[in-house]
């Protein structure tokens, strides 16, 4: 079940992100999952978060501000079973008129995910844009699969 992420979810979000983002083994670890409960505690106040919940346990979730997909992460064990793509459909029903977001480079799976699902690839740079100072990809989902630089 998907539903709107609310403060009493930030705790089970951030423990997904912490299990998720530790399968990404060519970043380093900057923060505790201290400091991430209260990042996703102002994440759950200022954006429009969903979760997909599967027998009480959050099991994804996505953040949406007004024009970026910020984070869509899924629990690792539950990958391959449409968590995932539940989640990006529900941030193009909420963004119709298309969004962007920030992928690492090195992560494969996740691009191959977006771009089977009309995603398209922006830009690639060399780290500027993330804390993690590794390369990474700038992606955008249009509605009409027309980027906004060929409007």
């Amino acid at each position: 079940m998907i539903r709107r992420g609310w403060p009493e979810d930030v705790n089970g979000i951030a423990e997904l992100y912490e299990r998720s983002f530790a399968t990404l083994t060519f970043l380093p670890a900057l923060h505790t999952l201290d400091e991430h409960r209260r990042w996703f505690d102002r994440v759950v106040a200022e954006q429009e978060v969903w979760v997909c919940e599967q027998e009480g346990a959050i099991v994804g979730f996505a953040a949406l501000d007004e024009a970026m997909l910020n984070y869509l992460y899924v629990e690792p064990a539950l990958l391959g079973r449409g968590i995932g793509g539940r989640l990006l459909e529900q941030a193009k029903a909420h963004r119709a008129t298309g969004f962007t977001f920030w992928v690492f480079q090195r992560n494969a799976r996740a691009r191959v995910f977006y771009e089977r699902r009309g995603c398209r690839l922006v830009r690639l740079t060399d780290g500027e844009h993330n804390e993690e100072k590794s390369p990474d990809a700038l992606y955008e989902w249009r509605p009409d699969g027309k980027s906004q630089e060929d409007v």
